[in-house]
């Protein structure tokens, strides 16, 4: 088969620290390409290569024969690459097809914009790969799921060739996913190469045809997907055997912590967010919510951590150790001992501009013990931020000096986890979404941490669309559908794996693949 891209002894320094080193690779045309490995292992820098974000340091790109050096993304583009990014590169004020050409114009100045033209070639290429979405839609009304469609249409209009896609399953549902991976396979039957990076191995293997495995920037094996087992291929990620599911000792709950009694969320506009939400979390329990995205898990997240416009009508009571939370700001919320992780860590949790230590301190940065003087105690403040890093396995530099927008993804997230599983005198820990964008050996690192807060007696609620992450953590679990708690899982069930498949999958609405 011919090969559609290949690297030569590619190496990349940013200073002296080497991204990737003599990275040597072929991928054949016409294939789902998938790079896997840990967070920091390289992957993004590899893709921003091949894509001219970044130039190599030495080494040699070829396309289809051809040595190519990329000092843009236009340049990559107009070779037939393309790439989707993890973070969508949408503007949500603009409409489907403005956002498709932007940048792709193709038009002379002062001349209109070939609108007519541009969203029949859309509409052509939704119908050939099964990427329905409303041309004259503005993207803030799509769901998570068109968006991507969007991207994809994107690199089509673009004809790329070699599509790139980074991360592409981190916010989608199952059935989201499944919908992707028959785009995928269909985008290969029409001869279109694709390199796709992701974390969980077990789309990986459903939908790959070849794997790259990379580790401390280097690739340390190509394998065939039909020829390697989900446990081979986390070994050869991280250098070591990895539980697939950790140990879980039964909890042993005590009081009630968190007290939620027929909560209620209406925006102005009179849509019900949330209605009749009710629900106990105890001391020593993690209570898990199970449900496809988009049924008010967001809006209670907004609720129990003051993120609420204050444009909404929100109704019923909740109660944490016996006090309301209601008209309480963030800080006064911490001050009662809730700890949270959300959602969007880039919007509500770090400063990417500041060092990994600042972000490791945020929250904690008027306790006396982190400061001398006027200013800050940088000794100890270090040696802080040093012991967490130390204790999450957080792949960083000089945490004084390093910012975080360095870091990748996955350890952006650790860096969160850290700092709230160690605030003092926390007795509420909400998590929304722990381990999206983590490798498979930092899910167990996590996994373990959480298991550990909660044998500590800490009240946790978990909040995933991770199924498997559900029912390996919870003590008890709440299916919720349309802004309620439809059904719950009593500890006995979820401890004793007496949860009736079908009956799970239907309560949560939608299906495990």
């Amino acid at each position: 088969m011919a090969v559609a891209l290949r690297l030569s002894a590619v190496t990349k320094k940013f200073g002296n620290f080497t991204a990737n080193s003599n990275i040597s690779m072929s991928i054949e045309k016409g294939t789902i390409h998938a790079i896997v490995g840990e967070n920091g292992a390289g992957k993004s820098t590899l893709t921003k290569m091949i894509y001219g974000m970044h130039l190599p340091t030495s080494g040699e790109l070829f396309i289809e024969g051809k040595s190519r050096r990329f000092a843009s993304p236009r340049e990559a583009i107009r070779a037939g690459i393309g790439m989707a990014h993890q973070h969508f590169m949408l503007v949500p004020e603009l409409s489907v097809t403005e956002n498709i050409i932007l940048g792709h114009e193709q038009s002379h100045l002062f001349s209109s914009l070939p609108l007519k033209n541009a969203k029949a070639t859309i509409k052509k290429d939704a119908e050939t790969y099964g990427l329905a979405v409303d041309p004259d839609a503005l993207v803030t009304t799509l769901s998570v799921g068109e968006q991507q469609r969007v991207e994809i249409l994107k690199l089509l209009f673009r004809q790329a060739s070699i599509m790139i896609f980074d991360e592409p399953t981190a916010v989608l549902t199952p059935s989201e996913r499944e919908r992707l991976f028959e785009t995928l396979r269909s985008l290969r039957s029409q001869g279109k190469t694709i390199i796709l990076i992701t974390h969980k191995l077990d789309e990986v293997l459903s939908v790959a045809d070849t794997i790259s495995v990379m580790r401390k920037g280097e690739i340390v094996g190509t394998v065939a997907a039909s020829s390697v087992t989900k446990q081979e291929l986390a070994r050869m990620m991280v250098g070591r055997a990895v539980l697939m599911s950790v140990a879980n000792p039964e909890a042993s709950p005590g009081k009630t912590v968190l007290s939620l009694k027929s909560l209620g969320y209406r925006t102005r506009q009179g849509e019900v967010k949330l209605q009749n939400l009710t629900l106990q979390v105890r001391a020593g329990e993690i209570y898990g919510i199970a449900g496809v995205e988009g049924n008010g898990q967001s809006e209670l997240l907004q609720i129990l951590w003051a993120l609420t416009s204050g444009e909404e009508i929100i109704s019923g009571e909740a109660v944490v150790n016996g006090a309301s939370i209601f008209g309480k700001k963030t800080a006064d919320r911490v001050l009662m001992g809730i700890a949270y992780t959300p959602e969007n860590r880039l919007r509500h949790a770090v400063i990417t501009d500041y060092t990994v230590a600042e972000n490791l301190l945020f929250g904690r940065h008027r306790e006396r013990f982190f400061h001398r003087g006027a200013g800050f105690n940088n000794h100890v403040v270090n040696r802080y931020a040093d012991e967490l890093i130390t204790d999450y396995d957080i792949r960083c530099g000089t945490p004084a000096k390093q910012p975080l927008s360095a870091l990748s993804g996955g350890n952006q997230q650790k860096v969160v986890l850290a700092r709230e599983l160690n605030r003092p005198a926390i007795s509420l820990l909400i998590l929304a979404q722990p381990t999206r964008g983590v490798d498979i050996g930092a899910i167990e690192t996590i996994h373990k941490k959480i298991i550990a807060a909660r044998d500590r007696g800490m009240a946790i609620l978990l909040v995933s669309s991770e199924l498997e992450e559900i029912m390996t953590l919870s003590t008890r679990i709440g299916c919720i559908y349309k802004g309620s708690i439809r059904h719950e899982f009593s500890q006995e069930e979820v401890s004793e794996k007496k949860m009736d498949e079908q009956e799970f999958q239907k309560e949560i609405g939608f299906h495990i693949t």
